[in-house]
């Protein structure tokens, strides 16, 4: 990377932020006359031209003005990455609609994508939390009809799976909930081995119970990343950059095939840590549905318990100085109320 002069970086922060808000190439007599700089016009077209010879700025068309290349973002965020903070009163307001909402973890991951996406004015994706290892939380049985009964299993990190069991034969709604009772007091915090060990001193029922139970926890391993939440997709196809373009169709395919998208979540967040940040500017040489994208993504949750990752996808010219801030920012308080959830339990 080379190393700038003071008014080369400052010229560059310029033309980025003038680029974000207008989607325009910028020219040297914009520059000048917008921001009120003490510098000729041909000063200012020296400096541009010896930042797109740096590889920061490129040239459309040979009369237009200069726009940010994938450098040149990468320079811009790695400026403003710490420094980027939400209003005072945006923070609030945030806490707010999380702190009134139920404690319920598929209402936290709707209103988490809600927020993100009305904050950033890009395509919010977030990952319920998933338990790095899937173990048993509680489970209740509620007799329905006949031999048909009602299993809610509930796994560390909130995970929750519910379907009908038919037994052999009908089963009183006592007998149920006490071998629910026992089950919650002697397995919680077991993963598969531990099931598997203790359902060689079970009755029939409860060995009908925990069959299901370690299906559903090997499920749970064998997925690559929780559930998967979106919003803001009218944003993203309100941008310039994708409005009928070729390139906007690819992304939103990414976009709509949820298990690539899922896949693509686990794999740009596998090394990354809770409470950490990363900014993905053009797919990143990896995903040619994101050459013209960034994404903003961070990993949430309680280390070693359970973990989600929640992000904002927009165009290269997104918002960085709003979008960063409010990615760490709720991704914070997800991690408050996941570790919270968990010490309830």
């Amino acid at each position: 990377m080379y190393e700038l002069t003071e008014r080369q970086r400052t010229l560059l922060v310029l033309i980025i932020r003038d680029y974000i808000d207008t989607a325009q190439p910028v020219g040297s007599k914009r520059l000048a006359e917008h921001y009120h700089l003490d510098l000729s016009s041909a000063t200012i077209r020296n400096e541009m031209s010896a930042l797109t010879e740096m590889g920061y700025l490129r040239q459309p068309h040979t009369s237009a003005g200069r726009v940010p290349s994938e450098e040149g973002y990468r320079y811009f965020v790695g400026q403003m990455i710490h420094q980027a903070e939400l209003p005072e009163s945006v923070r609030q307001t945030i806490s707010h609609q999380f702190y009134q909402a139920r404690p319920d973890v598929d209402q936290w991951m709707h209103l988490a994508a809600s927020v993100l996406a009305h904050q950033s004015q890009g395509v919010s994706v977030v990952t319920a939390p998933r338990a790095e290892e899937a173990r048993f939380q509680h489970v209740e049985l509620i007799s329905t009809q006949g031999r048909q009964v009602l299993m809610v299993f509930v796994m560390t990190g909130g995970e929750v799976s519910q379907q009908i069991l038919t037994l052999a034969e009908p089963v009183s709604q006592e007998r149920l909930s006490q071998t629910a009772s026992r089950l919650n007091r002697l397995l919680v915090g077991q993963a598969v081995d531990g099931i598997a060990a203790f359902s060689a001193h079970t009755d029939a029922l409860e060995q009908d119970v925990l069959t299901i139970i370690v299906q559903d926890l090997h499920r749970t391993e064998a997925s690559v990343s929780g559930e998967l939440y979106t919003d803001g997709l009218t944003n993203f196809m309100g941008e310039p950059e994708f409005a009928e373009s070729d390139d906007g169709r690819r992304t939103l395919r990414l976009l709509e095939e949820r298990s690539t998208l899922q896949d693509f979540m686990a794999r740009a967040s596998t090394n990354s840590r809770v409470g950490g940040l990363q900014v993905l500017i053009g797919g990143e040489g990896g995903w040619d549905e994101l050459r013209q994208c960034s994404i903003v993504l961070a990993r949430y949750g309680v280390p070693g318990m359970a973990t989600g990752t929640l992000g904002v996808l927009g165009p290269m010219r997104m918002s960085y100085a709003r979008t960063i801030p409010t990615v760490r920012f709720v991704a914070g308080l997800l991690s408050d109320l996941v570790n919270d959830r968990i010490a309830g339990e």
